[in-house]
């Protein structure tokens, strides 16, 4: 939950972010319609237009993610002397966030991805391309404006679709430029060598150009960790984070360590694009100061929400906040454990080397006295387990007007503590026989009681445990509150 209260921070600072995007520019667009016969001239599906959307692609759609965020964008590449190269220019002009340094290279076309979409299935896509790299006049100008320009951002992102504009001796030249500054480079790769990549902050591959890169097809996350590792030493790179589709994503740094993410996606209809705004939400994160993490969380996340979408979608900051409250709420009630469920948690903390700590109570109504009791517990020990009478207990306990909140309430406002890594209910009037079915490390209670008043003391002593009395806030009941709400 801490986590997400900073990212949900990073969110809301978005809009401070000021962010380079250098690459392929293109044109996408989008022919939608309906298919309802078959064309007597051949055995394909006939589409009867419905309308088009026309939008900036490419390195252009990590500028449309960025500024979807709120960010400041500077964006850099080379288009054609054509009607798709004006349509870009209106583009970017249209929006007040980008500041353009396109530069015009008269010999080639403007790339451009025509898809045609009927019910939201794609039939077909037709690109207008130019093969060969960019004049070399037209990649100076090129490079003397982002040069130019690199004082009005705080990141750099390269984004390479291998149609000519990032050739070798110009990533080379703009990584340089930017590490010079002492800004940090993220590269969308398209090359299988990543000897051009030299000197990056961060490259974003997916899985199947991590395999073409490495001449194998790494599956398993310790086989993704050692090819990107491998890549990082070889060829000086800072850290690579592997897209990895519905299996999340894996962080690797250049010091071997790793961080995996799982998918958060509930349904895929769309990936279009899906790597433009995963390399827009760690460019925006890194600009305003998050660790890279936290950069990787916020990108994981925002890939769940866009693959959902149809076509080049972007991602908004109210949606990444409904998003992580959403993730928060799935966190708590993944807290509230069973019993069985609880021992095995509990085995495989032991086995990590955890200590393990329990409490108990009613927590009727969450108030400051419950919040620090919880504090102090969890700093006895690695992970804290919070016993919760049931409703039936508590009523036996409390008298008949109690709960005034039912288990499930106060089952999920105490998960949502982070103080707290699991909650289970016990129906007896003390946790006795839980505590032997769970046998902590440590055993807490406030420092009102005695060792020897402590339930289930005996038992944790017995088996190597220990007894830990922290101290209360005073004049916090929930008896009081209750009867001041009561009148």
């Amino acid at each position: 939950m801490e986590r997400h209260v900073g990212l949900g921070r990073t969110i809301e600072g978005f809009a401070n972010a000021t962010v380079m995007v250098v690459g392929d520019v293109m044109l996408d667009r989008f022919v939608r319609g309906k298919v309802a016969r078959i064309s007597p001239e051949a055995p394909v599906p006939v589409l009867r237009n419905g309308h088009e959307d026309v939008m900036l692609g490419g390195a252009g759609n990590v500028v449309r993610n960025l500024t979807a965020l709120g960010g400041q964008v500077v964006l850099g590449g080379v288009i054609g002397d054509d009607m798709a190269g004006d349509r870009v220019r209106r583009l970017v002009a249209e929006d007040a966030r980008i500041t353009a340094i396109l530069e015009t290279d008269g010999t080639r076309v403007t790339s451009e991805k025509t898809r045609f979409v009927a019910d939201g299935q794609h039939l077909l896509r037709s690109d207008w391309d130019s093969d060969g790299p960019v004049a070399a006049d037209v990649h100076q100008r090129l490079v003397a404006a982002v040069a130019a320009h690199l004082d009005q951002v705080s990141v750099l992102v390269l984004s390479d679709y291998g149609k000519g504009v990032l050739t070798p001796p110009v990533l080379a030249e703009l990584i340089r430029l930017a590490r010079a500054a002492g800004k940090p480079v993220v590269i969308d790769p398209k090359s299988a060598d990543y000897s051009i990549y030299r000197g990056a902050s961060l490259v974003t591959p997916n899985r199947s150009e991590l395999a073409m890169a490495v001449g194998r097809d790494p599956r398993t996350t310790e086989e993704i960790v050692a090819a990107a590792t491998a890549l990082i030493g070889a060829n000086g790179i800072g850290a690579l984070l592997v897209t990895r589709s519905e299996e999340g994503m894996t962080l690797v740094h250049d010091d071997g360590a790793f961080l995996n993410v799982k998918a958060e996606a509930k349904e895929v209809f769309d990936v279009s694009g899906a790597g433009d705004t995963v390399v827009a939400v760690v460019a925006a994160a890194l600009s305003v100061g998050a660790d890279m993490g936290d950069a990787v969380h916020l990108a994981n996340t925002a890939a769940g929400l866009v693959v959902a979408k149809v076509g080049t979608a972007v991602v908004h900051p109210t949606e990444l906040l409904h998003a992580l409250a959403e993730q928060d709420d799935r966190q708590s009630a993944a807290k509230v454990l069973s019993l069985p469920e609880l021992q095995a948690k509990i085995a495989l903390w032991r086995r990590l080397g955890l200590k393990v700590g329990f409490t108990n109570g009613c927590f009727d109504l969450i108030h400051p006295g419950h919040v620090q009791l919880l504090a102090a517990a969890r700093a006895t020990c690695d992970r804290l387990i919070v016993g919760l009478n049931a409703d039936a207990s508590v009523k036996r306990l409390k008298g008949p007007e109690r709960p005034i909140q039912d288990e499930r309430s106060r089952s999920v406002v105490l998960a949502a503590l982070a103080s707290v890594d699991a909650v289970t209910l016990f129906e007896e009037d003390t946790p006795l026989a839980l505590i032997g079915a769970l046998l902590p490390d440590v055993l807490i209670k406030g420092a009102d009681y005695t060792v020897d008043q402590v339930v289930g003391a005996d038992v944790v002593q017995a088996n190597g445990g220990r007894v830990a009395l922290v101290d209360l806030v005073p004049d916090q009941s929930t008896t009081r509150i209750a009867k001041r709400i009561r009148g």
